[in-house]
């Protein structure tokens, strides 16, 4: 009966082929992977180079086309605390482009002012063409961004809207 139990149970021995091949070509798609993400610029680069052109403050370009940009922040904003102790500011804000040019690239900065108007927070923020392609005329987008490190007792009293840089596509 025992040499029945055993001829029916060959014992295997060796390394699984399949198990390494499929090891192997993992391997290499994830070396792949990050070689790929490797040879890419970083972010900040990206950003100068489709900020190179872009019409800046004191331009009259930039007067004729930021008087036709509305930006304005909506309810949605929230203040939370974090583990650290101090307050997080979620700001949520429209943007809306009344003029007759499509915006190509657009850079605001928001910032969290106090009642003496003192910016106590700021950031600048890559509208287009990160958050959307283009914003044409009369077309409006959302714009969301997060500030963090409040004072739980600084006195943030309003939060300003300014357009740092435009490029449009005509």
């Amino acid at each position: 009966m025992e040499s029945f139990l055993e001829e029916n149970n060959p014992k295997k021995t060796g390394i699984n082929k399949g198990l390494i091949v499929g090891a192997i070509v993992g391997i290499l798609l994830i070396a792949g992977a990050i070689a790929l993400i490797s040879l890419q610029p970083p972010a900040e680069d990206q950003r100068a180079i489709i900020l190179r052109d872009a019409f800046r403050e004191g331009s009259p370009e930039f007067a004729a086309v930021t008087k036709d940009i509305i930006i304005s922040t909506n309810d949605k904003t929230v203040e939370s605390p974090t583990g650290l102790g101090t307050i997080s500011m979620f700001i949520v804000g429209n943007i809306r482009n009344k003029g007759e040019q499509t915006l190509t690239v657009l850079e605001v900065n928001a910032a969290v002012i106090d009642q003496q108007n003192n910016v106590l927070k700021d950031k600048n923020v890559l509208v287009v063409p990160e958050r959307t392609s283009d914003l044409g005329p009369g077309e409006t987008t959302p714009v969301t961004l997060a500030l963090e490190g409040f004072d739980p007792k600084a006195d943030r009293a309003n939060i300003r809207w300014k357009v740092t840089a435009l490029k449009t596509a005509n």
